[in-house]
């Protein structure tokens, strides 16, 4: 709730406790211009495919707000006709999530078709049946990519990603996995910012408001494995981040100094995903 004289923003949450805790932050704004950050990420997308030779994109269409957006965004850019959205359910994925992401290729008028990796999958891990979910998702992760790059090989398209700046300051996101692409148009806007954004192009209410889940494992959901919801942490990330204020500050704020270190921790331990591979450099030693 928003009280326009005192200025504060009221962020009512239950995560693991059954009360209702009010934390209550100076007002935080994440709104932008988003009939401008349509136009200027769809000349975005279009400048940096052909900019590079291409005039195709592939993505992962997975039926969640994130890939639905990529591709609206994709389909205005280089038309309906240059973009191909892939499905690629495994055994337990949600039949919701498949549903809409046929629903958004029909809107849309992409190609789509459906690959299942369940085969792929299971196959490897019959010789690691001891496997714990973490690992099993990032080899789904990656199949999924392994098989998009393929593909982009197979239309000559660009690879386009999905991955928010959220999921990549927290390193919520697989490496070489559904954190790869050759570009990528949401990774400045946090989740509550893509929500908003996916309102302005027109993706329906049900896409928007259904848990978001990356499907890993059965029943996973993305804020219940983070413990923290996305608006939670993006006030947060905006502060600390793009306004570089510090611990003291954020306290100050409203904010949990666990929840901040945890936060921190977050974004420190994953650094090395935002990363190039670091090359050893040696030509100084050359004579």
């Amino acid at each position: 709730m928003i009280d326009p004289d005192e200025g504060l923003c009221y962020v009512y949450h239950d995560f693991f406790s059954p009360i209702y805790l009010p934390l209550i932050w100076t007002m935080i704004s994440l709104q932008l211009d988003y009939k401008k950050v349509h136009g200027d990420l769809v000349k975005f997308i279009r400048d940096e495919v052909h900019g590079a030779g291409f005039e195709k994109a592939v993505l992962g269409l997975s039926g969640g707000v994130d890939s639905s957006l990529s591709a609206y965004l994709t389909a205005e850019a280089l038309g309906n006709g240059n973009v191909y959205g892939i499905n690629m359910p495994y055994k337990f994925s949600s039949t919701d999530g498949i549903q809409h992401a046929q629903e958004v290729a029909s809107q849309l008028k992409i190609h789509f078709f459906s690959i299942e990796i369940t085969p792929m999958i299971d196959a490897y891990f019959e010789s690691f049946p001891d496997v714990d979910p973490i690992r099993k998702g990032n080899k789904m992760a990656r199949e999924r990519m392994s098989i998009l790059y393929d593909q982009s090989a197979r239309f000559k398209a660009l690879v386009m990603g999905s991955s928010n700046k959220t999921e990549t300051l927290l390193g919520y996101g697989t490496i070489y996995g559904d954190m790869a692409c050759a570009v990528n148009p949401l990774g400045g806007l946090y989740k509550t910012q893509v929500w908003d954004l996916a309102r302005e192009v027109g993706i329906s209410e049900e896409i928007i408001k259904k848990a978001p889940s990356a499907e890993l494992w059965q029943g996973q959901t993305d804020e219940g494995e983070l413990g923290f919801s996305y608006t939670e942490v993006d006030l947060l990330l905006n502060l600390m981040i793009d306004k570089g204020l510090k611990t003291r500050e954020l306290i100050e704020r409203g904010f949990k100094e666990g929840f901040i270190e945890r936060v921190m921790a977050r974004i420190r331990s994953s650094d090395f995903k935002r990363r190039m591979p670091i090359v050893a450099e040696i030509s100084r030693y050359g004579k």
